[in-house]
């Protein structure tokens, strides 16, 4: 089984490029599920019911989520109400709409799509990461489990995907919007990158305007934040997955301009 993950899609931008550039590439690899880190989707960030459906369209089939999940409160019932999209696993159960595990049926498999948050650096008090992950893991179906685990610190997503190595398909970390070179099969048989990487401008601080963010770092006062134009990317990973043992056959890193 092939599965593309693909970095957080940065806006309309974003949004657009990847419309313009998935189904094609989908075709040409032979991709059988697209993953897709949908939380700042919309413009200022967030996801929305309509930027939900312009990545659905584009032909992602799973969209996680991360710490700007509740941003726009128009996208609650979206959330709690689609089952193809997951917010991190380690948002309290019971208070906070969605859930933080998906099972997809592809016919011949069942595969889990696990979110998970990181605790490092991040802006919310969640549970730990790690006993999330354990317990994500008790509620997983089928032999192919797949993990995006939203974090900051470098040094964490390392840790999670030893953590999990031999126990889920592929880990790929989300967030940072900066691709790693760091894609591979670890030793127990786990896919991993440590960060996938962003879908939107090439030049710009994580899709905004470079000159905003340099004013808003260099004065320390807010500042309203405007998706960057110009040239585009689609950043991702590739994972081939055993389908009868669950394990990563390969890990290739994807770049589309």
């Amino acid at each position: 089984m092939i599965v593309l993950c693909i970095g957080d899609v940065v806006g309309s931008v974003g949004c657009e490029f990847l419309r313009s550039h998935l189904p094609a590439y989908k075709k040409m690899q032979g991709v059988d599920l697209v993953i897709c880190n949908g939380e700042n989707s919309a413009d200022g960030n967030g996801i929305t019911p309509a930027s939900a459906g312009n990545l659905f369209d584009s032909g992602v089939d799973v969209i996680t989520l991360g710490n700007h999940s509740f941003r726009r409160k128009e996208a609650y019932e979206t959330i709690e109400d689609n089952p193809y999209i997951v917010r991190p696993y380690n948002f309290p159960s019971g208070t906070t709409p969605g859930k933080g595990i998906c099972r997809v049926d592809m016919g011949k498999n069942i595969v889990s799509v696990i979110n998970i948050m990181g605790n490092a650096f991040m802006d919310a008090n969640l549970n730990c990461a790690f006993e999330s992950a354990e317990k994500a893991l008790k509620e997983a179906d089928g032999n192919i489990k797949i993990v995006d685990f939203h974090a900051e610190a470098t040094g964490e997503k390392r840790a999670m995907g030893f953590f999990l190595d031999g126990r889920v398909s592929a880990v790929f970390g989300t967030h940072t919007h900066v691709q790693t070179a760091d894609e591979q099969v670890l030793p127990k048989g786990t896919g991993y990158i440590t960060d996938a990487g962003m879908t939107g401008t090439v030049q710009s601080v994580l899709g905004v305007k470079s000159e905003i963010i340099v004013e808003k770092l260099k004065t320390k006062l807010p500042a309203r934040y405007e998706l960057a134009k110009g040239e585009c990317k689609l950043e991702g990973v590739l994972f081939d997955i055993d389908e009868k043992s669950g394990l990563c056959n390969q890990s290739i890193r994807v770049s589309i301009r």
